[in-house]
């Protein structure tokens, strides 16, 4: 790490922000495995309040109870890493309301999914006892690539308000970089985030027709315009190199082994409403250990990516300008323990990013 980038202070004070994150981030994950154990264990238990139903009934209430269990028992954490603590770091700007209201939307759209689902699977199973995993597998990953086409323009919405860019000159400017990557796009997008954090950012999202390069608004407020530049041109890279479509790919084959692994553990007792946590449980699992295979892949783009972002711009200063205000006002981990970097890093850490970018302007 270069010492002109970054001093100890910085470093440390990131870890002090970081560190107890991973640690309650951990903690979550055991409190929803545990919720689902104890829901799974044999005997009628909660499930019997359910049971009489029917099996569609049974199957859609008892996803709604497993989902709001976990989630109250997460609760607690949540509020305390999610509203306490960026409070107390400065980067919430959100009143107590506004929290509530999007952790409430988070679990309304959890448990309706959820439910859908399992009543669903539960359905193809009683139907097709021999062939429910063929149809399951095919269920799921259509409904995958219809919610990353849907996701844009109905989820998004529910926790952000978007507008259009105002500022007609660099708007035009960021139309000119897409068509110069060969990915033009209709609308670049502002989301309101500056009513819940002073953190900066920029995504895409969508497929086809939804498709979509987002702002904050804070990362406008934050940055100047090169650097702007650099960021959407960041983001061009990963519609330039199809990330979002081959993301979503990889996450309809995820969904395809899924339920050949239950299919493989549990066999035809999907049938039963009662198995939900079961099932949970185990993908819970597979999603663990997809994290670093995942993680590798991700921070695979995001370098091409930022290698995009130089070549589209070619501002090696802007590029290290961006890089250092995001890091610092995101107060990003510059020095994460190696596993942790492993797991749940999608990123390349900022000092990869800056060094990155001064072997491309070395080379160029």
């Amino acid at each position: 790490m270069n010492s002109l980038d970054f001093s100890q202070e910085d470093v440390e004070r990131a870890a002090r922000y970081h560190r107890p994150l991973y640690a309650s981030l951990a903690a979550g994950l055991a409190l929803s495995a545990g919720v689902y154990a104890v829901l799974a264990w044999p005997g009628r238990g909660l499930f019997g309040a359910v049971s009489g139903l029917g099996w569609a009934g049974a199957a859609a209430a008892w996803a709604a109870i497993v989902v709001v269990a976990a989630d109250l028992a997460r609760l607690p954490l949540a509020f305390w890493s999610g509203f306490l603590r960026e409070r107390r770091w400065g980067f919430s700007t959100q009143p107590l309301r506004g929290w509530v209201a999007d952790r409430a939307k988070g679990a309304a759209v959890s448990l309706a999914l959820t439910a859908g689902a399992w009543t669903a699977a539960v359905a193809l199973a009683r139907a097709l006892p021999g062939w429910w995993p063929a149809a399951a597998a095919a269920a799921l990953a259509f409904a995958v690539l219809f919610l990353s086409f849907l996701a844009p323009v109905v989820l998004e919405p529910l926790f952000n308000r978007f507008r259009r860019l105002e500022d007609e000159r660099l708007a035009a400017e960021l139309h000119r970089l897409a068509e110069r990557a060969g990915v033009p796009v209709r609308d670049v997008l502002v989301a309101d985030a500056s009513r819940r954090t002073t953190k900066v950012n920029a995504y895409v999202s969508g497929l086809g027709s939804t498709r979509r390069v987002v702002l904050f608004d804070t990362l406008l407020a934050a940055a100047g315009r090169p650097e702007v530049k650099v960021v959407v041109a960041h983001e061009l890279g990963h519609r330039r190199d199809r990330h979002v479509a081959k993301g979503t790919v990889l996450a309809m084959a995820g969904a395809v082994l899924a339920v050949l692994v239950l299919w493989a553990v549990l066999g035809t007792s999907v049938a039963s409403p009662r198995e939900l946590p079961a099932v949970l449980l185990l993908f819970a699992a597979l999603e663990l250990a997809a994290l670093a295979p995942g993680a590798a892949l991700s921070r695979r783009w995001e370098r091409a990516a930022d290698r995009c972002s130089l070549e589209l711009t070619g501002d090696a200063g802007a590029f290290e300008r961006a890089q250092l205000g995001l890091a610092r006002k995101n107060l990003s981990d510059l020095a994460p323990p190696r596993l942790v970097y492993l797991l749940l890093f999608s990123h390349p850490t900022p000092p990869e990013r800056l060094a990155l970018g001064r072997a491309w302007a070395d080379a160029h």
